[in-house]
């Protein structure tokens, strides 16, 4: 499966859409790349005059690069469109604010994957390559919901 596939697959679709670009994807992790909107609508309330991005989008990031695209390569076959992948837990350290217009990379390299459970150390870094915020983030194997 190609990366441009992967990101075809991806269960979100703007303005909740966070990867522009998957750069590596093997068994052991996937890195990928966002270029925060300066004109996104979590930015017009966050800090006044001086919009920093939250930290939860920063974590969305994180995980639908490097836990929900490497999900899907290591699933290809076996994620049915009764399946999804989903947030099971994170554990994320903020080092350094993310403004409006930066473009971010993310790294993941993957801890375990097994029972359905995948689980990655996971790091995103500016454009100066400086560390922004890392942590470990899992996530399992789930069926979709069903509309009533």
């Amino acid at each position: 499966m190609d990366k441009n596939e992967i990101i075809a697959k991806l269960p979100y679709s703007p303005p909740f859409l966070f990867v522009d670009e998957l750069t590596r994807i093997d068994e052991n992790g996937a890195e990928g790349t966002y270029q925060l909107d300066e004109n996104a609508d979590f930015y017009k309330g966050h800090f006044k005059g001086n919009p920093v991005t939250p930290g939860v989008i920063l974590t969305e990031v994180m995980a639908q690069i490097g836990l929900v695209c490497l999900g899907i390569f290591l699933l290809d076959d076996e994620l049915k469109s009764t399946t999804t992948i989903a947030l099971s837990s994170i554990e994320i350290d903020f080092l350094k604010p993310v403004f409006p217009n930066e473009k971010v990379t993310v790294i993941s390299e993957k801890i375990y994957f097994r029972f359905g459970k995948l689980k990655c150390q996971v790091t995103m870094k500016n454009e100066k390559g400086e560390e922004v915020c890392n942590g470990k983030i899992a996530g399992m194997i789930t069926s979709k919901i069903q509309e009533l």
